[in-house]
């Protein structure tokens, strides 16, 4: 199977084979065909199976087989697409594959997200703008400044929907609903399905073609996983001792919060291994930056906190490291899968302590199986280790835990004034927060 086949125009299969790609991905080779038959799409895939081709590619196709009328003298171009995705990098990486793929046709498009200036953005927007990859809170700021017209949108897409969710965004996807025309396309990605995706995706799709490359909440097969038993004090002299023995020159380590992001990245550093901690309270420069010397091997390791990894990709990445469990068994799913992407080998390791029991059990219902469980000789736990509760305050079952010190510490509470309650940086226009984002082999 090609691209051509799928029905795509000369232009974007030229600018596909630019970039050296010649056959499409499972989801791409569902969701291409049925993105241009033009109804809605409720679509199952995790990171790394190339689903931002999937749809960006024929959308792309569709707006360029009916272009829209130019904007009268003095009126601004309504936006006709609009990708609304979670995090700065990955809304930043979306819009990367747009203009990579629309290269050779005429379109203009623009990332909206936080962290950068507001006023640049305005002015850009008021020029025109026909396709958006925006994150919530900064789409809506802008829209609230009148700054775009989203009268006119003709697609929709809610990526990594599950996420936003997550991260407390609904109230901001219904706002966005509401702006929106009722006559458009809405087709939405998602790497697992919990209750909230299924009502949303009940709302919001009408009679959708569902496509589920991966089975819901499983993890990719290409993965190995197991679990390495340890004591809580002696986690950070086993990873240290893992990267040198084993002489990896390439790990994602994820933690619960940011402080132990920072906190380990700070022990690695003194352990003489190249370390750089990525998280929300990070600037934008400093996490490009970040990512980009990890990318070229400036840095061996990079720490993140779930939010900050999502939408992190890096071709060929060896291998992940959960430092901690998370509580979230869904984030287990999305945290190994920055591995073993696009047909490539990798490596889960999790290093557990007796305190992480329940959460290791959770997520082995959610995956389906029993991790093999391991211990590394001078390492083993401590028999007489008694289990702690992880948390000071209760946390929600079903809920992530972003170091946060209350439950549903994202959502902003009613009638609260824009920002409060949101996770850190999402106060003012210009440091609203969202992580993620970079590239690899896959069509993206």
């Amino acid at each position: 199977m090609s691209f051509q086949s799928l029905g795509l125009s000369d232009a974007l299969v030229r600018a596909v084979a630019e970039q050296g790609y010649t056959q499409p991905t499972p989801i791409q080779a569902q969701a291409i065909p049925a993105v241009l038959a033009g109804g809605d799409l409720l679509a199952g895939a995790q990171t790394g199976t190339g689903k931002t081709a999937g749809f960006v590619l024929p959308m792309l196709q569709r707006l360029s087989a009916h272009p829209a009328a130019r904007a009268s003298s003095g009126s601004r171009i309504p936006v006709r697409a609009l990708i609304v995705a979670p995090t700065r990098e990955l809304a930043a990486q979306v819009e990367a594959s747009i203009r990579t793929y629309g290269k050779h046709l005429r379109f203009r498009s623009m990332a909206l997200f936080g962290g950068v200036g507001f006023g640049p953005q305005a002015v850009q927007l008021k020029r025109g703008v026909d396709i958006v990859v925006a994150t919530p809170g900064r789409l809506l700021d802008h829209a609230n400044q009148r700054n775009l017209d989203l009268s006119k949108v003709e697609i929709l897409v809610l990526d990594e929907a599950d996420r936003m969710l997550d991260m407390g965004f609904l109230p901001d996807i219904r706002r966005i609903l509401a702006l929106l025309p009722a006559k458009r396309q809405n087709l939405l990605f998602s790497a697992t399905f919990p209750q909230e995706i299924r009502a949303l995706a009940e709302k919001l799709l009408d009679r959708p073609r569902t496509i589920e490359v991966t089975p819901p909440n499983s993890t990719v097969e290409m993965i190995t996983q197991r679990v390495l038993s340890v004591g809580r004090d002696r986690k950070r002299e086993l990873l240290s001792f893992m990267i040198g023995r084993h002489r990896w020159d390439q790990v994602l380590v994820f933690t619960r919060t940011k402080h132990g992001a920072d906190k380990l990245a700070q022990a690695l550093e003194r352990d003489g291994i190249r370390t750089q901690a990525i998280h929300g309270n990070k600037s934008q420069g400093a996490r490009t930056k970040a990512l980009a010397d990890f990318k070229a091997g400036g840095v061996n390791v990079l720490v993140a906190t779930d939010i900050a990894a999502r939408g992190i990709d890096i071709v060929e990445l060896p291998r992940v490291v959960n430092y901690d469990l998370p509580n979230v068994p869904e984030d287990y799913v999305h945290r190994i899968g920055r591995t073993g992407r696009a047909g490539s080998d990798g490596e889960a390791i999790s290093l557990v302590c007796i305190d992480e029991h329940n959460f290791l059990r959770d997520i082995e219902r959610l995956i389906k199986r029993t991790l093999p469980r391991e211990t590394v000789e001078g390492f083993e736990p401590d028999r007489h280790e008694r289990a702690q509760p992880v948390f000071k305050t209760q946390q929600p079952r079903g809920r992530a835990h972003h170091g946060a010190g209350t439950p549903h510490a994202h959502a902003r509470k009613p009638g609260a004034p824009r920002g409060q309650g949101r996770p850190a940086g999402h106060g003012k226009p210009s440091q609203r927060h969202a992580d993620g984002g970079a590239r690899r082999r896959t069509a993206r």
